[in-house]
């Protein structure tokens, strides 16, 4: 699990501070505060691992089909008149009880290419192997406690921005084996991370279906519908882990659905099936809000236990009751799968069933962060949302969900002028 992240200089982050990352973490904030742009530094990380050419540094995207984000260039990517040409981010992870504290900086070469300037990695945050960007693109390689070194080559350069070589793993001797590992469990959680976007495919009638098994679901959940296929393929030949059913148990929480159904309709030729009420109905044909909600759901129980899961407005198109539910659906699936949520939202009501969860005490405080993100002219700033054992917000974000009480009080004050109105006319 990611548990904390540390932005510098990125897009609209000066300087964010720690962000503690839970096990379901809400980032709310109004349209185009910097609310994505936390959600992009770890997308940017797992394209960057993930990169075929090892020698790559930092991978700012630009590939519409192997790239998570597009950051333009370097340029695009810093903040608005940095005090250093220099971007930043830290990563903690926690996997088993081990932990990987990932520190990096990026600059620019002279060509305008974006490079590591320093990278650091280690086990306790404390002491840290360090790698820095010296003269002709050479690096000088550290051990912990080092302020000075006689390990410098151009050999030494990072591998996809998080891994040391092994040219500067050899260097280090015995201690060698334990930075390969940090960098293998820095690059399985990166790995392990999932991401649905907010713009998601329309429903097909009919899905032609070659029996496998996707790999990912996609940004725009293209691949959920094969994800269902497969996972009901596999219930015949009794996996347990049974897609299908699942969506359908909160399809029906969430009163939108009784149930959903995979209908084979020739060789090689499915439709998706929805019941409600006694009637059975094509997806293409039933509200949208049911399309636009699966890749939610069936991406919950895709992702492989451990992994983190990225969404953006996973509350798109579907009516309030339905959108409280996604809280209750992310703590479960957070508990039983051990599965991480990083959700942006604008939903009030998923935010609220939150703090009803805690209060219920379904949820501990603990097991979810809360965060409000707005401006100060151009910077992003993070405000933690904190909340007691009975859900209760010590600093609730004034009048961003509007303001219910002052409305109702308006419509009874007009109300009112109204009537006396009307009796004096009589």
């Amino acid at each position: 699990m990611i548990t904390r992240l540390k932005l510098d200089n990125f897009k609209a982050w000066r300087a964010s501070g720690d962000i503690s990352l839970k096990p379901v973490t809400l980032l709310l904030g109004e349209n185009s505060t910097g609310k994505s742009s936390v959600l992009q530094s770890l997308l940017l990380m797992k394209q960057t691992a993930a990169s075929p050419d090892r020698t790559v540094q930092l991978n700012l995207g630009g590939d519409e089909v192997n790239d998570f984000v597009d950051m333009g260039s370097f340029e695009d990517l810093m903040t608005q008149n940095p005090k250093k040409r220099k971007v930043g981010i830290e990563l903690d992870t926690v996997h088993d009880e081990n932990y990987c504290y990932f520190a990096v900086e990026y600059g620019q070469d002279s060509k305008k290419s974006p490079v590591v300037e320093e990278m650091k990695l280690s086990a306790n945050a404390e002491s840290w192997f360090r790698l820095a960007r010296t003269e002709r693109s050479a690096f000088s390689l550290y051990l912990p406690g080092e302020i000075r070194t006689s390990l410098k080559s151009r050999s030494f350069a990072p591998e996809r921005g998080i891994a040391f070589s092994a040219e500067a793993i050899a260097a280090l001797g015995e201690s060698g084996q334990q930075v390969q590992d940090l960098s293998l469990q820095l690059r399985r959680e990166l790995d392990a991370i999932s991401y649905l976007g907010p713009l998601r495919n329309k429903p097909r009638r009919t899905y032609p279906w070659n029996r496998t098994r996707p790999g990912i679901i996609g940004e725009d959940g293209s691949n959920a519908i094969y994800a269902l296929l497969a996972s009901a393929q596999a219930k015949k030949n009794e996996d347990s882990n049974d897609i299908v059913t699942n969506v359908s148990r909160w399809l029906k929480k969430m009163k939108i659905a009784d149930r959903l159904e995979v209908k084979q309709l020739g060789a090689g030729n499915y439709s998706v099936m929805i019941h409600r009420d006694g009637v059975v109905a094509n997806l293409r044909d039933v509200g949208i809000g049911i399309s636009q909600v699966l890749p939610v759901l069936v991406l919950a129980y895709f992702a492989p236990a451990y992994s983190t899961v990225i969404l953006e407005e996973p509350e798109i198109h579907l009516h309030p009751q339905a959108q409280s539910f996604l809280a209750e659906l992310f703590l479960e699936v957070s508990k039983t799968r051990h599965v991480q949520f990083i959700v942006e939202t604008h939903s009030e009501h998923l935010f609220r069933r939150m703090q009803t969860l805690v209060a219920k005490r379904k949820a501990m405080p603990n097991q979810c962060a809360l965060y409000f993100v707005a401006r100060n002219k151009s910077d992003a700033v993070l405000k933690t949302l904190e909340m007691d054992s009975l859900g209760r917000l010590s600093n609730w974000p004034n009048n961003f969900f509007g303001d219910v009480t002052g409305e109702v009080r308006e419509q009874a004050k007009l109300a009112m002028q109204r009537m006396m109105k009307e009796r004096k006319s009589l």
